[in-house]
């Protein structure tokens, strides 16, 4: 098949990559101080994109996107288990950068590298014409995702989230908050999120996974 031939390509291209180690997009002193490790699923059959943000430690250690706590609550907001959460076939997975890109200061993982989404995003995404539904967890995905569209922070984003997706948008986009624990409070104040907006976002994986 041209679309997986050409999708393995991409894999192996991005596997290699080694730019915000190699060439930082603010010069040697921005330097990855790490080894690359990037981690992303590429689907040619999977119509769900999970767009997130960057690999934390444990990814980065394991290679396997959301294999965390944070993860393990995206489950249960999608409703599907590890199994199907991981089949290719199922769900694409692509953070805005495909690397960890480290801890600040103050013990908090980076923004994404600023090397990667313009090298690899777009790319990506024209290799998988047959996504119907992009989940943007964060700002960052949903900055590049929606554009002009999207609202002041992220919490008028995800609010507003029939207008994105109950819309004729193709693919249709649905921005989430980012399923981290330390988003616990945020949940607590927005109920509207567990009542209004999961039971839709369930409904819509369960109706298009195979």
């Amino acid at each position: 098949m041209k679309q997986e031939s050409e999708l393995q390509i991409l894999r192996s291209a991005i596997a290699a990559c080694r730019l915000c180690r190699d060439a930082p997009a603010k010069g040697d002193a921005d330097r990855l101080p790490h080894e690359p490790r990037p981690v992303a699923t590429l689907s040619s059959t999977a119509r769900i994109l999970i767009a997130g943000q960057a690999p934390g430690l444990r990814v980065h250690e394991s290679g396997l996107p959301f294999n965390d706590a944070s993860g393990d609550r995206l489950r249960q907001w999608l409703a599907v288990d590890r199994e199907s959460f991981y089949n290719p076939d199922h769900f694409a997975i692509m953070g805005m950068g495909f690397c960890f890109p480290g801890y600040d200061k103050a013990g908090s993982d980076l923004p994404p590298r600023k090397e990667c989404a313009p090298l690899w995003r777009q790319r990506a995404m024209d290799a998988m014409p047959q996504i119907e539904l992009i989940l943007t967890i964060g700002q960052y995905a949903q900055a590049w995702h929606l554009g002009a569209e999207r609202m002041g922070s992220m919490t008028e984003t995800v609010a507003e989230w029939r207008r994105y997706l109950l819309t004729n948008r193709s693919p249709s986009v649905l921005p989430l908050p980012h399923p981290s624990w330390r988003n616990s409070g945020w949940l607590k104040r927005n109920p509207w999120f567990e009542a209004e907006l999961l039971p839709v976002l369930q409904q819509r994986v369960k109706s298009l996974l195979p």
